[in-house]
């Protein structure tokens, strides 16, 4: 059953942020200190903050990488809807006591998860804290402002990557390992939360292996994927749900959920072609914005996902396309789209009542990595398309990549000009409540069970929260 069609929100504009802009984490180590966003997006509206994650580092996961959060501010315009002036205010390091979440996979077993891939990111409407979905664990953990670790959400059990029934973060689809659970690096994707901030909802990337994949065999895909809903003061979940991708070829999966209320939700759908790293192929870009709604969905926590689902099975239901994301010029990328729109959030309202929508890509911090994991700087020029690869943070042994993504054998020397690290990019729309079928911002923080908030007005919250996040 799909949603009734609904009016497109309208492009307003875009801002690419250059792949060499640094944040303010103070590494020493030049390529960690990449800005290296958009793995997710979140705008807080009741203290006007903007909030980008960055996903577990340069290389996927092989280079030592402190993960991280950065609070950022825009520039607004109230009537036509335009961005401008990007600023990065905070660059928070995730912790678990005096040590640093690293995004190594994989990591030391005293590591959260075996190592730590951020990709979604919410503020709890009633404790002001930081919740992150993980795509490696997969699992979703809670943070104060500040990044210091609090606690882990549960994980189903039908959700962990297992080998013959016992946990196993090392196992691979490739080899036929693993035998349920995620799929490598395709867990929790993205992360919502209902606006009175009682329940959040995690979505994987794709089904787990055992949803269409009873053969073991690397990417024999079910259509669908899977929605958990926790109830947020337990930390555990209460509902799992179908999610049906338009196709699953591609490398397609989803990449974003935000909440529009306690049971609509937007939804980033994606293929794995466009600009950017790792993947080469710039041909066939597929990407778009659907609204689901969980109302009337079978819980399917106990189902295999088959195509088609078996009897009596319902999953969300869609709607037709709300945005493309390819459809709009982007004057950086020569009118090409990027691979890898990861991020999403309903800004602020607009004077006339309308709202900004703010999309972001993951530019992988423009690094990628040959088959014996040797990480390369990437390259791009944007009147060509062409891509270079040159020595990691340097600008020397520079190669052609080819169109199918294989190293040239021709060493070019020193960088030639016209050549770029690859850029991460914000774009806006904007959106009446229409245009959305009505939209529910997060509620003002009141008091609630969680300890942080004892007796806190939502003005005191307000005020200590300005503070925790050194406004």
């Amino acid at each position: 059953m799909a949603l009734p069609a609904m009016a497109a929100p309208a492009y307003v504009n875009s801002l690419t942020i250059p792949g060499n802009r640094q944040d303010l984490s103070g590494d020493t180590t030049v390529i960690n200190r990449r800005f290296g966003a958009f793995s997710g997006l979140y705008y807080l509206p009741s203290v006007n903050q903007w909030f980008g994650l960055s996903d577990r580092g340069p290389g996927g996961g092989t280079l030592d990488y402190n993960t991280r959060l950065q609070r950022f501010s825009l520039d607004v315009d109230k009537t036509t809807g335009a961005i401008s002036n990007f600023q990065i205010q905070q660059t928070i390091l995730f912790r678990k006591g005096s040590a640093y979440l690293n995004g190594l996979a994989p990591a030391s077993a005293s590591t959260l998860g075996n190592s730590f891939d951020p990709e979604g990111i919410v503020v709890l409407p009633r404790s002001g804290n930081l919740l992150v979905s993980d795509e490696y664990g997969p699992s979703v953990y809670e943070f104060t402002p500040s990044g210091q670790f609090i606690r882990a959400f549960s994980v189903p059990s039908n959700i962990l990557p297992k080998s013959s029934g016992s946990t196993d973060y090392l196992a691979s689809p490739k080899p036929g390992t693993l035998t349920s659970g995620r799929e490598g690096n395709r867990g929790l994707e993205g992360l919502a939360v209902s606006p009175d901030g009682r329940f959040a909802f995690a979505m994987l990337q794709n089904g787990v292996i055992t949803d269409g994949n009873s053969s073991g065999a690397e990417f024999a895909r079910s259509g669908y994927t899977r929605i958990l809903k926790y109830d947020v003061d337990s930390g555990n979940v209460v509902g799992q749900y179908a999610y049906q991708l338009a196709s699953n070829a591609q490398g397609r999966g989803i990449s974003e959920i935000v909440a529009l209320d306690d049971h609509r939700f937007m939804v980033i759908e994606r293929n794995n072609r466009g600009v950017g790293v790792p993947n080469a192929n710039l041909a066939s870009p597929d990407k778009n914005i659907f609204v689901i709604d969980l109302n009337g969905a079978s819980d399917v926590s106990a189902v295999d996902l088959t195509t088609p689902l078996g009897a009596g099975i319902v999953p969300v239901t869609k709607s037709s396309v709300l945005i493309d994301l390819d459809a709009n010029t982007i004057a950086a990328f020569n009118n090409r789209s990027p691979e890898k729109w990861e991020g999403l959030a309903v800004g602020p309202q607009l004077n006339d009542g309308s709202y900004l929508l703010l999309t972001g890509t993951d530019n992988d911090y423009s690094v990628t990595q040959n088959g014996s994991n040797t990480q390369f700087d990437v390259y791009f020029n944007p009147s060509t398309g062409e891509r270079l690869q040159c020595d990691l943070g340097a600008t020397t042994n520079c190669y052609a990549i080819a169109a199918n993504g294989n190293t040239g054998t021709t060493n070019l020397g020193n960088l030639p000009t016209g050549y770029e690290l690859i850029p991460g990019l914000l774009q806006a729309y904007k959106a009446s409540a229409a245009d959305l079928g009505g939209y529910t911002p997060p509620t003002a923080p009141t008091p609630g069970p969680l300890p942080l908030l004892g007796a806190l007005s939502a003005l005191g919250w307000s005020r200590r929260l300005r503070r925790r996040l050194g406004r």
